[in-house]
Order: structure tokens, then C-alpha cells, then sequence
């Protein structure tokens, strides 16, 4: 016989989600009580929506919090990392090196030359 845990997101008596695991159990519980704070600040704002439309852009923010806080300049933007990858074009001789952040190819070589440099870009990583 099996058992199975299971987390149950209960809003105002109604269940609204299940989950399997307690920490999105959490997360989407305090998503949903952010969506509650912020269409309670709509409804005492001076700007009219629909109940529905409300809900729906309540909810849509509390769900990109992160987005919504680097908008607002209260968080900055996390940082990609600077990679670079190999990428061969359609002719077997040439092989560019493209930073994947500015996507400008940094390098062109021949093939042998390109063999040491992609043997050197591998062994970085």
C-alpha cells in the first residue's frame, strides 16, 4: 500500500490548488496572498477596473514579483553569466567563437587553428 503527502492551498474555504511538496505549496499560497494586498490597493485606487480584470492583474503581478520589483528599481536585474560557445557555421573550414551575450563572432580561425581554440574553450569549462 502506498502513500502519498499531500498540500492543500485552502482560500477562503475553497481548495485552490494541490501540490505534492510543501515548499510550492508555500510559494503559491504567498502568491496568492500578494495577489490578495495588491487588488485590495487597486480597489482603493482611483484608477476603475472590473472586478475580473482586477483579480486577473493581481494575480499576474504577484505571479512576476521579481519582474515587477527590478521595474521599480527595488531589486536589480539578476546578471547573465558570460559564456561563450562554439558554434560551426555551414563550411567545415571555418569555426566561429560567439559570445552569447553580444552574439558578435569574437573570433575567426581556420580549421586547425579552431581545433585549439575550441580544445582550449573546453578545457575552461
Amino acid at each position: 500500500m502506498a502513500v502519498e503527502s499531500r498540500f492543500v492551498v485552502i482560500r477562503n474555504g475553497v481548495e485552490a490548488k494541490t501540490f505534492m511538496d510543501k515548499k510550492s505549496a508555500d510559494e503559491y499560497d504567498k502568491m496568492l496572498d500578494m495577489a490578495d494586498n495588491l487588488s485590495q490597493m487597486f480597489s482603493q485606487s482611483s484608477v476603475e477596473l472590473s472586478d475580473n480584470a482586477n483579480e486577473e492583474l493581481s494575480i499576474f503581478l504577484a505571479q512576476h514579483r521579481e519582474e515587477v520589483l527590478v521595474a521599480l528599481l527595488a531589486k536589480k536585474p539578476t546578471k547573465t553569466t558570460n559564456k561563450k560557445s562554439v558554434e560551426k557555421t555551414t563550411d567545415t573550414s571555418i569555426v566561429e567563437i560567439v559570445d552569447s551575450e553580444e552574439k558578435k563572432p569574437a573570433v575567426k580561425n581556420k580549421k586547425s587553428k579552431a581545433k585549439v581554440a575550441a580544445a582550449k574553450l573546453s578545457e575552461a569549462s
